[in-house]
């Protein structure tokens, strides 16, 4: 049995491939052609969408690894290269991801084929940065990727194909300094706020009012990384402010205002200085279902305000912060934030309890600000709302009907999404 990192979904495969080149990737797709049977790759498992679920053929891309080159200012490296594994790389040669993510268990393929984002509104997502890719379409070739038809790929749900090699455009590495601190939610969501750092973003609990607010901007000087154990202190009293917190508002769900309230008090200031992906990647301690949306910028500030007021009024027992972040428009024909500047707003709910309240609220709330949702979360959208939302539709599907006419790589899922 298959099963994501939430525990939140769970498969059984009909069988799980594991190859450990691209011939291995061919012929799995071929054979699995040829028996009638579907394959979906699958990656690290940090998706909350079942996007990997299958009752046929699991492709566990885990043994596909490694830096294949790097050429000047590009890096071409293996799909189920995990984001981590990436970073330390380039840090090696004095490389580094333009786009960081805040989680970094996650395969490159996967990441990508979801729109995995950080929060830099002048810098677009991981997907933004590939310059090219390999992938093993619906007949068992083998494609390279690049100019006209990237855009389709570059968050392509795996409806496409199996990715073998991803290239990305890097940058020189890069320190920064990371602070945090404590602001007035409308402070937090204004421009001045989210604009004015390389990174920002703010988490704020239902039923409090401030902001914990965490922002960082590149410097000259050199990295002066925490302790092992001061880092691993801030991660508990972060984690347990939050954890804690939920186990307590479960068995006791009225003290939940209270509690968000004293947790965003807990959370104090403070700053690192480091290499970018150790200031700005964080190893989750508790676990958590996830729904996140992408709106248009200009509605960021009324969603946020909207979504807690809804859950106040309907008296849910959110004891996670909704978490606010930000991105530019992206060329990537079915990303979220696709041709418009985007505010994302992610809700979590403890791995155990009921996602759906939370997830549908949210949806409504979100949604009717033009909201788009993360493929990689919980949401409850068809191929109407699909077909409505993203104006490329149809050129993804030409290519999709080229690379995959016999619909070899899909799911109920996609089916579900994009027919």
């Amino acid at each position: 049995m298959w099963t994501n990192w939430s525990g939140g979904y769970q498969g059984r495969p009909s069988s799980t491939v594991r190859p450990l080149d691209e011939a291995g990737v061919r012929s799995a797709v071929r054979r699995a052609a040829e028996r009638g049977q579907r394959v979906r790759p699958v990656g690290s498992g940090y998706s909350f969408s079942p996007l990997a679920l299958t009752d046929d053929v699991a492709l566990d891309l885990s043994a596909l690894t490694g830096v294949v080159r790097v050429l000047g200012d590009r890096v071409r490296v293996r799909a189920g290269t995990t984001l981590g594994e990436l970073n330390s790389v380039l840090a090696g040669r004095d490389l580094a991801l333009a786009a960081l993510a805040d989680v970094d268990a996650p395969t490159v393929a996967g990441a990508i084929a979801t729109g995995t984002h950080g929060s830099m509104s002048g810098t677009g997502s991981l997907s933004a940065q590939v310059t090219g890719l390999r992938m093993v379409e619906g007949t068992g070739n083998v494609v390279e990727v690049s100019s006209a038809e990237l855009d389709a790929a570059r968050t392509g749900l795996g409806a496409l194909g199996v990715i073998t090699e991803v290239e990305f455009a890097v940058l020189p590495a890069f320190v920064l300094r990371a602070s945090q601190a404590r602001l007035p939610l409308d402070e937090a969501l204004a421009p001045d706020y989210l604009d004015a750092h390389r990174w920002a973003e703010f988490s704020v609990f239902p039923y409090a009012q401030d902001a914990l607010a965490r922002w960082a901007d590149e410097v000259t000087e050199q990295p002066q990384p925490p302790s092992a154990m001061r880092s691993f202190e801030r991660r508990v009293v972060r984690s347990a402010a939050v954890g804690g917190g939920v186990a307590l508002g479960r068995t006791v769900p009225r003290l939940v205002p209270t509690i968000n309230r004293a947790a965003t008090r807990f959370n104090g200031s403070g700053s690192v200085t480091d290499l970018a992906h150790r200031v700005l990647v964080a190893r989750p301690i508790v676990r958590w279902d996830e729904s996140e949306w992408a709106l248009p910028r200009e509605a960021l500030a009324d969603g946020v305000h909207e979504l807690l007021d809804a859950i106040s009024d309907r008296g849910l027992d959110v004891g996670f912060p909704l978490e606010v972040r930000v991105g530019p428009a992206e060329s990537g024909w079915l990303h979220p934030a696709h041709d418009r500047p985007t505010g994302w707003v992610a809700v979590h709910t403890a791995t155990g309890t009921d996602p759906e309240p939370l997830v549908k609220l949210t949806a409504d709330v979100l949604g009717a600000h033009g909201g788009r949702p993360h493929w990689g979360k919980r949401h409850p959208w068809t191929a109407a709302k699909v077909a409505e939302a993203y104006p490329k539709l149809t050129d993804f599907q030409q290519v999709r009907n080229r690379l995959d006419p016999n619909r070899l790589f899909t799911n109920p899922y996609l089916h579900k999404l994009l027919g």
